[in-house]
């Protein structure tokens, strides 16, 4: 097969192929994290009650909103595959890059093995209630993982377009919850309860901001695709903004659904909250159409988190941070697929263990420590590379304002991670710690400083 001009390099190496748009983009962010509307948030309500989760989620809201605004300025200038780690790659250096980049495989793996979870889970729980106990949802947990990794394995532009479709599909299905329920007059609904207030303080509060990231986590996965975007100045900001203004609306929409109609001391431990609150519905449509919703949420978000977590594994073996054979592309079909397939028996393991609110965990600090960074390479890019020095693709307004709230809720969120899940978090920072250490030691030699900074911007200012 021959190869298209656009699809190979000067030096004759392979590349990924520019076939995205804005609607793509959208699909990848949303599909990622949309899962976190039918599950996950939920255990907000048990740190903090409804009010606490409300809280929760707007603070949070506000966090993913700068950086979303960061990301579309720095990604849109930055187009390359690896997103974060492209942006710390040539802002920074390559230990802050091989942490960022470490930290994107982390967080988009765990959150793989958290949307196969929760398809057994759901599976289990719909088998428990027609009356056949006892269904082993491990082999689906497998099957979600392995598929999804073979539609990556075959192409982007086909596997985006299935995420755009069945994303669509599970974010209709929280509009028909909120409209079939009319949860704006009914009477019958328990939003009575939020007169009580906070039941364990503000400091619940405070601990709901752990898992109110779970409304938000991965919106910054639309840049993993700037690569592969045609127009990446248009398509990244339009698509990661869209994104962002719809998961708001839906996490506003499903914590009010959900905290009407259940107790918010059993929604604080529930598995699959809006298919619950479908059920104390009493409508059998509505049951099946939030049983299709989460579904093809847990389906879109682990579709998209293996198209990310490859990205970042592959834009390190390219630059040598990790071994180069992670680096090949496939002949045919354009993809990362070696990349694709480390991801498949790692989300797997995790996966296999069951715990739900542990891999979650792993996935929200992960995260988060890139969120931290951001801020950092906000402030060195405008420092080095002012306005008019080169041209964005988006300027985001009011620097450094974002950079700074940013940086401030990214601490509150470490002392709320602290206060429930302090023993995980000394260990996974314990993880990249002794991460970094070997790339120092045994890596970084292998690391060609000159070839990986590949935009054509000129020196940095102050250089």
């Amino acid at each position: 097969m021959s190869v298209p001009a656009s699809a190979a390099k000067p030096n004759g190496h392979l590349r990924l192929l520019r076939v995205l748009g804005p609607a793509h983009v959208w699909g990848l962010g949303v599909g990622i994290v949309l899962v976190g509307e039918f599950m996950g948030w939920n255990f907000s309500v048990a740190k903090g009650g409804a009010l606490g989760s409300l809280i929760a989620c707007w603070v949070v809201g506000l966090l993913y909103t700068c950086v979303a605004m960061i990301d579309s300025e720095v990604t849109s200038t930055v187009a390359a595959a690896g997103g974060q780690y492209a942006q710390s790659k040539h802002i920074v250096g390559p230990l802050m890059a091989f942490n960022v980049g470490l930290y994107l495989f982390m967080a988009y793996t765990m959150l793989l093995a958290s949307d196969a979870l929760v398809v057994g889970d759901l599976l289990k729980t719909v088998a428990d209630r027609a009356g056949a106990p006892g269904l082993d949802p491990r082999p689906f947990v497998f099957l979600t993982i392995a598929v999804f990794a073979f539609l990556n394995y075959r192409g982007v532009l086909v596997t985006l377009r299935l995420n755009l479709i069945i994303t669509a599909i599970a974010c209709g299905s929280i509009v028909m919850m909120f409209f079939a329920t009319r949860s704006w007059s009914s009477g019958a609904l328990l939003h009575g309860e939020l007169i009580h207030g906070l039941p364990y303080g503000w400091m619940g509060a405070i601990g709901a901001l752990h898992f109110g990231i779970w409304y938000y986590l991965g919106i910054e996965g639309t840049c993993q695709s700037a690569e592969e975007v045609r127009s990446p100045p248009r398509s990244l900001p339009l698509g990661t903004m869209a994104g962002m203004i719809t998961l708001l609306i839906a996490a506003t929409m499903t914590w009010y659904v959900c905290t009407g109609l259940l107790p918010w001391e059993y929604l604080g431990a529930a598995v699959v909250p809006l298919f619950d609150a479908a059920s104390v519905s009493g409508s059998a449509a509505l049951q099946i159409a939030l049983f299709v919703g989460t579904l093809f949420a847990a389906l879109a978000s682990a579709n998209g988190c293996i198209n990310d977590a490859s990205r970042a594994w592959f834009s390190m073996g390219r630059d040598r941070y990790l071994p180069e054979w992670f680096a090949a592309v496939h002949p045919r079909y354009r993809t990362p697929y070696r990349a694709i397939l480390l991801v498949v028996p790692i989300a797997a393991a995790f996966g296999f263990t069951g715990l739900l609110d542990q891999v979650v965990t792993f996935s929200i600090l992960s995260g988060l420590l890139g969120y931290t960074v951001m801020p950092i390479n906000m402030v060195l890019f405008r420092r080095k590379w002012p306005l008019d020095s080169i041209k964005r693709g988006y300027v985001h307004p009011g620097h450094p304002i974002p950079a700074l709230v940013l940086l401030i809720l990214c601490g509150l969120t470490y002392f709320s991670i602290y206060l429930g899940y302090g023993r995980q978090l000394l260990v996974m920072l314990g993880f990249y710690v002794l991460a970094s250490l070997w790339f120092v030691s045994h890596r970084y030699r292998y690391v060609r400083r000159g070839a990986q900074f590949t935009m054509p911007w000129p020196r940095p200012r102050g250089y």
